[in-house]
């Protein structure tokens, strides 16, 4: 019997764990769909922000990482980045540490838009481009140059993509209160995915391994009967 779920998954795009959880839900989803074809899974992203107050400029990558996360020490922050490039190998990431870390606003603005007007498969195309961009090629999160490339790597036309990009206030009202809304749902951290069943929902908080997601996703197929 046909079964749709969707998946609610609540990310920043300057967060390395949501970049893993996403890779990894991305296999168990391929893995789950080919064996059971019936169910359709249909990934929602909802945004969230780790640092608030960062500026549109930003400032250095690796030294926040290291002041904010790890006390200003490099000794932990080198064990840090080479435990996030192993766990990245296998999924075909090359995780970089330099670069700008900076406001995410505007890359949600970006995604939230296009998913509401485009779909599920535009914004999957806009979050993998604005990810590589950040963590493999040491881009800025959310300049117009990052923004407009991902854009066109999701297939929106250059022109109707640059007019939205430069119009920093359209949707931007929105996604701030999207992203008070998480907060006011609990999510104090993320990734934060949650499973929509027929009998109950699943939430999974932080970056699972691959066969847990499979687990589960393979639960909510199994109560839709």
């Amino acid at each position: 019997m046909p079964y749709e779920s969707t998946i609610s998954f609540t990310l920043d795009t300057i967060c390395p764990w949501t970049y893993l959880a996403k890779k990894r839900l991305d296999v168990a989803l391929a893995r789950v769909r080919s064996a059971n074809p019936a169910a359709t899974f249909v990934v929602k992203y909802l945004p969230y922000q780790l640092y608030q107050e960062a500026s549109k400029e930003g400032e250095d990558k690796y030294a926040w990482y290291m002041a904010s996360k790890y006390g200003g020490s490099e000794e932990r922050m080198k064990i840090y980045t080479t435990l996030m490039a192993a766990y990245g190998v296998g999924l075909g990431i090359d995780f970089k540490f330099g670069g700008t870390v900076a406001n995410t606003l505007d890359a949600h603005r970006l995604v939230q838009h296009y998913q509401s007007q485009r779909g599920p498969a535009c914004a999957d195309a806009l979050i993998n481009s604005l990810y590589r961009q950040y963590f493999e090629e040491e881009r800025h999160p959310s300049s117009p140059q990052t923004l407009l490339t991902a854009a066109q790597e999701a297939g929106i036309d250059e022109k109707e993509a640059r007019a939205f990009i430069e119009d920093e206030y359209e949707g931007l009202q929105d996604v701030k209160m999207l992203v008070r809304e998480q907060t006011g749902n609990g999510v104090d951290a993320v990734p934060y995915v949650v499973l929509e069943g027929r009998r109950r929902d699943f939430t999974l908080q932080g970056a699972k391994e691959v066969d847990e997601y499979v687990k589960t996703l393979e639960q909510v197929v199994k109560e839709s009967g």
